[in-house]
This record gives C-alpha cells, structure tokens and sequence, in this order.
C-alpha cells in the first residue's frame, strides 16, 4: 500500500485536475485551516505545475476564530471588512478558481450565543453576496474537499487516541474519494459517468413534483418548470469542466421556493456554525417553514431559520444520494455536512443555485422570484434519508413513478 505522504501527492492531484481543473494562467484561492498548512504546500505546488499565475491562501483557525467571537465587541463581529471583499471579488473577477479544503470543530461554537453567531453569518452573507454568485452561477470553477483537524477526528472516534483518530478518519476519506485506487482522475471520470446518467434520466422525466415518505417525513416538494439536474461534474460559463465537491454521490436541483409542504425528519446531526443540531423536524406550508423541533441543538436551528428576512426558511436545494454508497456503507456519523450529505438524500435551506433552472444565471432577482427560485444569504444542507426513505415522482399528468424505494434508486444505471 502506498505510504501517506504518496497519497496526499494523489489527493492533492486530483484536487487541482479534477477538483477546481486548475488551467494554465489561472490563479487559485485555497481557503484553510491553519492545521492543513503541510498539505496545502503540496496543492500549491500541484497547482504551479498546472500552470497556476498564483495562489493566494485564505487561512483559517478554529481557536483564533473562538476567541474573537467570544470577547470582540458586537459591532465588530456586524461588520465584514471591506478590504476582504474587494480582494475576493477582485480575484473572482479574474478568473480565479475556489478550492476549499474542509476541516472544522463540530462543536466548536457550543457556548457562543447566538446572537453573536448571527451577527458574522448575517455580516458575511451580505457582504460576500458577489462572490458567492460567482461560485454559485459556476462563473469560475470550484471545489471543497476534506481535511481531518485534530477536533474533527476526535468527535468522530472518540474512543481513540487523537493520532489514531486522525490516522483513521484519513484512511476513510482516502478511500471515499477514491485516491487510494491505482488513478484517482481516471476513477472519477467512471464514477461522473454514472452521475451524468441519473441526471440526464431525470431531466427527460421533469417531474412536477417529488413526494417523501419515510418514518417522521411526510413532504411533497414542487420542481420549478424547467428545472435542471446537476451531479458529479460541472461546467464554467467557459465550458471548463470540474467536481464542485469531492466526494459527491447526489444529483440535485431546485425546489419550488413556494411549493413545499409537509413534515420531515432529520436523519443524520448538522453541523451550523460551530453546533450540533440533532433529531430535528421542519413543517412548510407553501414553502416557509412555519414549525420546527430539535432535540439538541434547537436555538442554532432557531439562528439558522431566522439568518435573514425570509430565504432561510424555505429550500434552495434538493438532492438524491443512494443509502448503497460508499460514505454511508462506512457506517460513520462525520459530523460534517461534506461527507454526511453524500451518505443520505438531502435537501438545503437558503439560497438555490440559479444554473438548476433554465437561463436562471441570467435572471435578475425578481425573475427569480417569480420562476420559483430562492435567495438567501445561508446555503445549508441538511439529511433526511435512510433505508426507509420512498420517493415518488409525479408527472405532468399525475401519474406518480417510484424513485428511491427503501432509500435507493428503483433505476438501474452503469
């Protein structure tokens, strides 16, 4: 077996060639923690080798990141500097790739009130609103893959000795991305393959509507007319192809921000804003979510669904992940929505991606609207699947068809 260092020189590859697909003249934007600093050294390099102009770091640090927002003033944690964003949104303008290596405490803001939390997600949102539009109509490539921090692994193995925690948790995300196969790229091309199939199955059915049922969910979810599924590989608005994530097992696309209505059921723990929130149920009626429950975590969910005027309570995404795939047959909770989210159908409150509607990267924010699709300034997902989950489709002329009968597609496709 090839030694640790061997795969990281892989996984930092495949970031850059198949991740954001890094092309000769472009800059690159690495966000990351400070713990990563080693391995973000081999991506940069990987990255010069492609042919990168630059690559600018944006640090990040759990512990540093606690304490300002345990003791600075309120009115700073309401203010994003001006000089980030000009930088970012400068950057973007120029065609830099995203790639953001993940690796975070799961509990990291447990005793932080959550005024103070709203206070940066509602600043940052606002502020950071271009650039995200950049990622998020794919205007420059992007990519978000993990890294286990100390914190990370020990939540997830919490019998262990922190080393082996994080020995652990390597040797899972090595094997979920695929970068312990003899070719990575060549891996992901086969497994973008077999997304594209389901994609495509799905935007020749352009179902009305998906209905949900499972133990606790009972939830039908209206699709806007002409809605587009998207999965594994993207392309730029420069026909640059890329992973937005990897892993990825979904295929996903938007709902109808006005029409979604019922109850579901949480499945799996998410993680939002430094808290765990657990065992929680959201109703909607005519999209908003009007009732919610949470057995742990119930005041971060309560921040989460009151982060703006109105966007954060209604969806922005919906997404289908067989329960047979690789992250969920390692039977792990990672309480990290990167790798959670691809062992279990998901959906996502906030802003939806406008490129999952037709011409939707060009519609001005009252076309939006009107068509269905969701702003916000959050973006999060959470999981609600299961070996219990049943979704139908239901056509333009009522007819339901199955989709997922006990938490795994009813098709079959190579």
């Amino acid at each position: 077996m090839e030694n640790k260092q061997q795969l990281l020189e892989k996984y930092a590859e495949l970031a850059i060639k198949t991740g954001v697909h890094l092309q000769k003249g472009q800059g690159l934007i690495i966000n990351a923690p400070i713990e990563a600093a080693e391995f973000v050294r081999i991506v940069a390099k990987q990255a010069y080798a492609a042919g990168a102009k630059n690559v600018h770091i944006e640090w990040n640090d759990d512990e540093l990141t606690y304490l300002k927002m345990k003791h600075a003033p309120m009115e700073v944690l309401e203010n994003f500097p001006q000089w980030r964003v000009d930088a970012l949104e400068g950057m973007a303008k120029d065609g830099y790739s995203v790639l953001s290596i993940f690796g975070e405490n799961p509990d990291l803001m447990k005793d932080i009130d959550s005024d103070r939390i709203a206070a940066v997600t509602g600043a940052s949102g606002q502020a950071l609103s271009t650039y995200r539009d950049y990622v998020m109509n794919d205007k420059v490539s992007w990519c978000v893959i993990g890294y286990p921090i100390a914190a990370w692994a020990e939540k997830v193995y919490p019998e262990k000795a922190t080393q082996e925690a994080i020995d652990a948790l390597w040797d899972q995300l090595f094997s979920i991305v695929r970068v312990d196969q003899p070719n990575p790229v060549e891996a992901w091309q086969k497994h973008n393959e077999t997304l594209r199939q389901a994609r495509e199955y799905l935007n020749q059915k352009q179902y009305k509507q998906l209905h949900y049922k499972a133990e606790g969910t009972d939830l039908t979810i209206d699709l806007p007319e002409n809605h587009i599924w998207h999965g594994g590989s993207a392309k730029t608005e420069a026909g640059v192809t890329f992973n937005p994530n990897l892993p990825t097992e979904e295929v996903f696309t938007m709902p109808h921000k006005y029409g979604v209505n019922g109850t579901v059921a949480s499945t799996l723990p998410l993680s939002y804003g430094g808290n765990l929130i657990e065992n929680f149920t959201l109703t909607f009626e005519d999209g908003k979510v009007t009732d919610f429950t949470a057995e742990t975590g119930e005041q971060a969910l309560q921040t989460l669904l009151d982060a703006d005027e109105d966007g954060a309570r209604r969806l922005g995404e919906v997404a289908l992940v067989p329960h047979d795939s690789p992250i969920s047959n390692a039977n792990i909770i990672f309480y990290n929505t990167l790798f959670d989210e691809n062992a279990s159908c998901h959906l996502a409150l906030g802003k939806a991606y406008p490129t999952n509607i037709k011409n939707g990267p060009s519609m001005d924010k009252q076309a939006m609207d009107q068509h269905g699709v969701n702003d916000s300034i959050v973006h999060e997902d959470f999981m609600i699947g299961s070996a219990k989950l049943n979704i139908d489709g239901v056509t333009k002329d009522g007819k339901k068809e199955a989709i997922f009968r006990g938490g795994n597609w009813t098709i079959s496709f190579d």
